[in-house]
């Protein structure tokens, strides 16, 4: 499994991650609609505690339209997930769904697209691992 992502590991704690990821995604034209604490959730729901993460539901708006006029039925996997995990206290996972991906499930004529998203979303990562 994992073919499906883009990650990369942090030599930091996942409080500073977190927002560091919310400045890359920035960076590159990401805003966050949305925001899911698995942990707050998990325990909340289940009673059970997991290591702090979070989804963040990334969002760049000229993607999603371009991405939308191409496959209207693509709006069922926006906005792109970006996990944040804590592994310990001084390491943390950054995650992101491979944009890349959708032409597997809406076909070749969203590939431009996805190509942009991801290379938006390498770049994210990237910038990440350059603080390091």
């Amino acid at each position: 499994m994992g073919g499906y992502t883009l990650s990369t590991t942090l030599d930091r704690p996942y409080d500073q991650a977190v927002g560091e990821v919310r400045a890359a995604l920035a960076d590159q034209g990401f805003g966050v609609l949305t925001e899911i604490d698995l942990r707050a959730t998990l325990a909340a729901k289940l009673g059970v505690d997991v290591p702090p993460q979070v989804i963040l539901g990334a969002c760049r708006p000229q993607l999603a339209h371009a991405a939308l006029q191409i496959e209207p039925t693509v709006a069922a996997v926006l906005p792109c997930n970006v996990v944040v995990r804590a592994v310990d206290e001084t390491t943390t996972q950054v995650q992101a769904f491979d944009p890349e991906v959708m032409t597997a499930l809406a076909g070749d004529d969203l590939a431009p697209v996805a190509h942009e998203a991801r290379a938006r979303l390498t770049a994210a990562l990237a910038a990440l691992d350059e603080e390091d």
